[in-house]
């Protein structure tokens, strides 16, 4: 994996009033679970937190990055209230820090609401490419090819100078211009979902599309009764056509039914789960609030045991659930604690040498991990 998110930081965003920083990209040097370490990044995660303490907001403030930047979903909804209520500035600021081929890219901007920008700037490789300032609409674009656009890009529109640069400009083939094109792909294919609510999601893709057809257009039931079968949900599957759409059907001895007629809400959640499963391999950077909130345990482990499996994306997760906070499924630079408005792994939390035998649960209930 070439392509990462090192570090994100906003600050007045929502809940977050003062800075706040998610750093994966200063992983320890642990012996076991190495492989979900990649570019010297975090690449699997699981964060932590009691209830309001911001791991929504923290996926939010992850995905605004896609509000602008991108024609992709956008859960517009939920940015209102956009900034910290209490806060003393009159925009929320965040910076993003990515690594691609070992080339860094840093990209800043500041925001009053989700859909009005302050200003923006892009890095690469400590030189300032893009930046723009939209209240004294002034700015500039140094990427080779994108030259001309230098006039137009003083102007009064609203839209992202980064956005404009990449939709009106025919950049010339040099390492710099690759590095920014690979920031725009990594944006495009960032994607965030909630564990039970269908349209509840945004980045990666567009609209709506039913669980069921995605399942069955992907050649994929067969492979998702085994999924079920392997979490001790027994259903003999098929996939048809009814009312013109295509459908996951069950066979029973007197009649065939519909799978989410009969579907638990657990089975539905893992139903929902499972169609994006299928498609975040494509995915740069996924965030999954509560992922696990209809599951038991043994189900929760073993979702995030495919999780765990998928190569070249950076996964994180959202629960309460403390029994997966094992060295068994991932490390302690792995799981990540959000409360007085700062998130850090638990390896940062003791000054005890956490080695793999430990027991991080037991641990983190006793209260050993503290800021």
């Amino acid at each position: 994996m070439v392509e990462v998110l090192k570090k994100f930081s906003v600050e007045n965003f929502k809940g977050f009033k003062e800075k706040i920083t998610f750093d994966i990209g200063s992983p320890s040097n642990y012996g076991f679970n190495s492989g979900i370490i990649e570019n010297g990044c975090v690449t699997k995660g699981i964060i932590y937190g009691i209830n309001s303490c911001g791991k929504s907001n923290l996926g939010l403030a992850v995905m605004d990055i896609i509000t602008h930047l991108t024609e992709k979903q956008k859960l517009l909804q939920s940015y209102d209230f956009y900034l910290n209520m209490s806060g003393r500035k009159s925009f929320a600021e965040f910076e993003y820090v990515f690594s691609f081929d070992e080339h860094e890219v840093i990209y800043r901007y500041k925001k009053t609401d989700v859909s009005t920008l302050q200003d923006e700037s892009l890095s690469i490789d400590d030189r300032e490419v893009i930046y723009y300032d939209f209240v004294k609409k002034e700015g500039f674009t140094l990427l080779e090819g994108s030259d001309t656009l230098n006039a137009a890009i003083v102007s009064e529109s609203p839209i992202s100078r980064v956005k404009y640069v990449n939709s009106n400009s025919i950049l010339l083939d040099n390492t710099e211009n690759q590095v920014f094109q690979k920031f725009i792909d990594f944006v495009n294919r960032m994607l965030l979902f909630y564990s039970l609510d269908s349209r509840g999601y945004e980045g990666f893709t567009n609209g709506t599309h039913g669980i069921s057809e995605e399942i069955v257009n992907s050649g994929m039931v067969e492979d998702f009764q085994e999924f079920l079968k392997e979490n001790d949900i027994i259903y003999d599957l098929y996939g048809c056509e009814a009312d013109g759409r295509k459908v996951i059907y069950c066979r029973f001895e007197n009649k065939d039914t519909s799978l989410f007629n009969v579907a638990s809400t657990g089975t539905k959640s893992l139903a929902l789960f499972y169609y994006w499963y299928i498609k975040m391999k494509k995915a740069s950077f996924v965030f999954i609030d509560e992922f696990d909130a209809f599951y038991h345990f043994e189900l929760s482990e073993s979702v995030q045991k495919r999780l765990k499996e998928i190569q070249g994306v950076q996964i994180f997760t959202t629960t309460h659930n403390t029994d997966l906070m094992s060295n068994d499924l991932l490390r302690p630079d792995c799981y990540f604690i959000l409360e007085d408005n700062k998130i850090k792994a638990i390896s940062e939390l003791t000054e005890k040498e956490l080695r793999q035998a430990h027991n991080l649960q037991k641990m983190y209930k006793a209260g050993a991990f503290h800021g």
